[in-house]
């Protein structure tokens, strides 16, 4: 705790002090471009893997970077269904990233026994989400791939996921197709600091740094 407050004074001394002008105009409203789902993994900081400034990503972060699919009941999940939401009806982004990233704890848990997950309910609820990336994964794994074969296929198949569920939302459907939205599928490798991006064209995630 102590770090933590001693992180406090430094960012009102310095950071703070740098863009003084910057969160004066903050005060009052927001107009982030871009909505920036990412996993709640203490390993990726949205900000700095974009070096964006305060004010320009809406940030939702959960466990997997996971999207739920489009309910009308609004009974369940409604922590980042509320998020998405509000970014695209009321801050109208033009932007949806989804970003996934190497060694995710949430991607992996979706191949836990039960007898483990059953320690995590909330955990192994949630990913229940994600049981179709799970089915995907299975029939393209080839019998000779290693596990860290199936581990980077799982998070990149689960952005992909993802960005499929968000298409589930009629008010984010008609933005895409009529081209007021954009929507991108990003995969942070921390240990080299690489970020892939999905090009839809060829059906990669190409390096964009």
């Amino acid at each position: 705790m102590q770090k933590l407050l001693d992180g406090l004074i430094k960012f009102r001394q310095k950071d703070f002090e740098e863009h003084k002008n910057l969160f004066s105009k903050l005060k009052r409203r927001q107009e982030p471009h871009t909505l920036f789902i990412a996993c709640s993994d203490s390993r990726v900081m949205p900000e700095m893997i974009t070096k964006s400034l305060p004010g320009e990503l809406f940030v939702v972060r959960n466990v997997a970077n996971v999207v739920p699919p489009y309910k009308e009941t609004h009974q369940e999940y409604v922590a980042t269904t509320s998020a998405i939401e509000y970014a695209v009806k009321a801050l109208k982004v033009e932007n949806i990233v989804v970003c996934g990233h190497s060694n995710c704890g949430g991607c992996a848990a979706i191949y836990y026994p039960d007898d483990v997950l059953d320690n995590l309910p909330d955990t192994k609820k949630w990913l229940e989400l994600a049981a179709n990336v799970k089915k995907r994964v299975m029939t393209q794994l080839k019998d000779d791939d290693d596990d860290y074969t199936k581990e980077w296929l799982t998070e990149q198949i689960n952005i992909l996921e993802q960005i499929k569920h968000l298409l589930t939302y009629p008010y984010i459907k008609e933005k895409y197709q009529n081209k007021e939205l954009n929507i991108y599928g990003f995969y942070y490798m921390i240990e080299t600091g690489e970020v892939f991006i999905f090009n839809y064209e060829n059906g990669t995630f190409e390096l964009s740094n």
